[in-house]
């Protein structure tokens, strides 16, 4: 109970500082948000993490399907070949390239 009030307090104040601030300062942050997503470089570093991530996901499949073997459930390895599927047909699905 103790959480769930200190959450509502917190949405309170929230809403009270942001309406003060007014839409200008929501578009001052929204453009500031776009300017930041659309730089070369932070878009090159999600795509660099995404891949890393794929890779991992991969690296960890492997491992424990070999442990488990058979007992892997079948909705598990269908999601795993389509996924492989999916990145196989389009390498690059951020729409950049590192080159």
């Amino acid at each position: 109970m103790r959480y769930r009030l200190t959450f509502i307090a917190g949405l309170a104040v929230g809403y009270v500082l942001g309406t003060r601030a007014g839409r200008e300062r929501y578009e001052q942050l929204r453009k500031a948000a776009r300017r930041v997503a659309e730089n070369p470089a932070v878009r090159n570093t999600a795509e660099t993490a995404a891949l890393g991530g794929r890779e991992a996901a991969t690296k960890a499949f492997d491992k424990v399907s070999a442990k488990v073997g058979d007992r892997m459930p079948q909705a598990v390895t269908d999601r795993v070949r389509s996924l492989r599927e999916q990145r196989d047909a389009d390498p690059d699905d951020w729409g950049t390239s590192n080159t």
